[in-house]
């Protein structure tokens, strides 16, 4: 064979690289599997939740959960996943498995109601409405054969229910943006019918309208009054006439038979869809993300397996006369039963008497929550159970920070940190006199303020890492950023949107896009954000995003501002200023307190003194006083102290060993590039290593 022929049977003997048609198969073969995977621990979910109902045994098993977690989090860190990918996955597979099993024991408890065909439902509205939505979302999870039944109105659905027109009836109770519905709380106290079901529905209003019109082409809005309170920045903005209708979908109806350019609505996309109506804008609401809760009533209470989560909703008076409320409540606490829900609502006969509807986690099974309801007879006035039902929320199941912290690497020996010992029955003692401030004092509150935030903890025994750059400087640099947080088992995500820096030529930050881009990033990997604000006059708009609220060194003192977002519902954490005195400190938090939000943490940042071989001096004894002298939560930001990376690890280490609840830690993806504190800015790497060593 020439030479010439032995090069072209090499040529020709080369491996094909493979199309993309043929990838694509590959990917969906193994799409196939894994639905045929899922397939087969849904069976398996079904044949455990029958062994368990022989044995009794609990519905759920948190530790053996949290440590599986844990397992398939380094399991999918050898394949090249991260942990929040994950943790989203199982998330999904446990609560279908919880929901199954849950399914399974509520067949068996009430096996008398199997059997019928066609669950009838009754709704307010037509098909299309909020109503008809939930119930479908409710019993096509059920499994359930269902037909549906429109109503014109509360009243109507529960009389379709009581004469038996209807199996169930389904009513909005309460909204995240516009609150507690109270014509159907008034409706609930007056109907023999029983609560058995909850149902959540993501409530996504948009402006509609005819095939080809705009926004600026509309004179009237047709709405339903209750979505009117829930967009009422919007409509504030647009000049626009309201005609109202007793539901979204009948509106809906109305425009598309209206024919007419200039007419819109206000409903949701798949209402806009049903009736072929353009989507004119997204996303009106005042809210970005809210949701109804609706609740199932039926003729027959619901039996309650004891191994399932429920709840017990319940209508009470008590009598007019100082202190009863709280003896009523207090029923619930000496049981530790938690109390999810307490709305008020007058007693129309008895001028300014209240009743009070309240929901609690348990059910009348339980002996606990029995002898809890036996004893809040004996002390009310007027008492009523309006039914038990399966809790509609399945909690995930999340990893401890510091087991997160440890994947992957081998746990460190040694001895815990004193922050860890610390016990309740080793406080110090309370001080003698609390001086110009009251609300902040041990003597005015002598147990210890928790803060939790979508998850995070602030307070108590708890030690909470908050991470992130000191500047929001662009989607890829937060994005990064969030996930490392996460990765290594930091719980808040910090960023600054707004910048007050010592030179007026200095990177000043993105403002508000940097702050949408910080939301979205803490809502892609389910991080709570903290960023600074420094004017009074964006604490609004800053709490519409941030979860919690930053008053920096600079502004401890700005009291107009801390008596503006002592006004918010946000956590606040506030930062010791420069030259502030620890006295200087407890007053200005005060300030926050005195107008409402109880949700403050002090922030210890180091102080300025005479020494220059650091940034600032970290004061740590201000941790076990500050703890001494409020019940408040303390952190540290050693990473503004020490001004240079090296210092960060073993401040951080003091901190915690001093008893701080937590500290917050700068960190970028390049520091030698950040626009903003660079050098104290710890890399990605040494991140994961301070968190390994701080939480193991």
């Amino acid at each position: 064979m020439t030479s010439e022929n032995s090069e072209v049977t090499s040529k020709t003997s080369e491996p094909k690289e493979a199309s993309v048609e043929q990838i694509r198969q590959s990917i969906n073969g193994i799409d196939e599997q894994i639905l045929e995977l899922l397939g087969k621990r849904r069976e398996a979910s079904v044949s455990i939740a029958q062994t368990k109902e022989k044995n009794k045994s609990a519905l759920r098993d948190r530790q053996r959960e949290e440590d599986l977690l844990l397992y398939r989090i380094e399991k999918g860190k050898s394949l090249g996943l991260d942990s929040h990918f994950v943790t989203r996955i199982f998330h999904e597979v446990i609560d279908d498995s919880v929901r199954l099993q849950r399914q399974y024991f509520q067949t068996q408890a009430n096996a008398t109601d199997v059997g019928r065909v066609v669950k009838r439902v009754a709704f307010q509205g037509i098909e299309g409405a909020y109503g008809y939505l939930a119930a479908q979302q409710h019993f096509a999870r059920e499994g359930d054969n269902v037909s549906y039944l429109g109503c014109s109105n509360y009243q109507a659905v529960l009389e379709a229910v009581e004469k038996g027109k209807a199996d169930f009836g389904i009513l909005p109770i309460e909204n995240t943006a516009s609150g507690g519905i109270n014509e159907v709380y008034d409706l609930l106290l007056h109907t023999q019918l029983s609560l058995v079901g909850e149902e959540t529905c993501k409530v996504d209003l948009c402006l509609i309208g005819q095939k080809g019109a705009s926004k600026e082409s509309l004179k009237t809005l047709f709405c339903h009054p209750d979505m009117v309170m829930q967009c009422s920045k919007f409509l504030s903005d647009i000049d626009v006439s309201l005609e109202y209708f007793s539901d979204a979908a009948l509106a809906s109806k109305r425009l598309k038979e209206s024919k007419d350019p200039a007419v819109g609505a206000i409903t949701s996309k798949e209402t806009a869809r049903l009736f072929d109506l353009d989507v004119l804008q997204e996303n009106v609401g005042n809210q970005k993300e809210s949701y109804t809760r609706f609740l199932i009533v039926a003729r027959k209470p619901l039996t309650i397996n004891r191994q399932v989560p429920s709840k017990t909703s319940l209508v009470f008076s008590t009598a007019q006369e100082p202190g009863a409320l709280v003896r009523a409540l207090h029923i619930f606490e000496d049981r530790g039963i938690n109390l999810s829900k307490l709305e008020s609502r007058p007693i129309l006969e008895n001028p300014w008497e209240e009743m009070f509807y309240l929901d609690l986690e348990g059910n009348p099974e339980q002996e606990h929550v029995q002898d809890a309801l036996d004893e809040l007879t004996r002390v009310s006035r007027f008492i009523k159970i309006l039914g038990s039902y399966p809790t509609e929320r399945v909690a995930p199941t999340s990893v401890k920070p510091e087991n997160l912290a440890q994947s992957g690497a081998d746990a460190k020996s040694g001895e815990k940190s004193l922050a860890a010992k610390e016990s309740k029955t080793n406080k110090p003692p309370l001080p003698k006199k609390a001086k110009g401030y009251k609300l902040a004092s041990r003597e005015y509150k002598n147990e210890d303020t928790i803060i939790r935030v979508k998850g995070a903890v602030l307070g108590g025994d708890n030690f909470t890492v908050i991470a992130g750059p000191c500047s929001v400087e662009s989607e890829e640099q937060i994005f990064e950023c969030a996930r490392v947080a996460k990765e290594c088992g930091a719980t808040i995500l910090r960023g600054g949107c707004f910048k007050p820096r010592t030179s007026p030529y200095s990177f000043q930050g993105l403002g508000w896009d940097g702050l949408d881009i910080m939301a979205e990033a803490g809502k892609m990997y389910d991080l709570p954000i903290v960023t600074e604000v420094l004017a009074p006059d964006d604490v609004e708009r800053a709490a519409e995003k941030a979860d919690i609220i930053q008053i920096g060194a600079r502004n401890m003192q700005n009291f107009t501002l801390l008596s503006e977002v002592g006004k918010t519902r946000r956590p606040i954490m506030l930062k010791r200023g420069m030259s502030a005195s620890i006295d200087d400190l407890l007053h200005a938090s005060e300030y926050i307190l005195s107008q409402g939000n109880q949700q403050v943490f002090f922030c210890e940042r180091g102080i300025r003194t005479f020494e220059t071989a650091t940034r600032n001096t970290l004061d740590l004894s201000a941790v076990p006083v500050l703890k001494q002298m409020s019940h408040l939560p303390v952190i540290v930001d050693p990473s503004h102290a020490a001004g240079t990376r090296w210092l960060v690890p073993p401040l951080s280490f003091a901190s915690r060993a001093i008893g701080a609840h937590g500290i917050m830690i700068e960190f970028h993806p390049e520091p030698e590039k950040a626009l903003s504190d660079g050098p104290q800015s710890l890399y990605p790497e040494q991140l994961k290593e301070l968190m390994r060593d701080l939480m193991g």
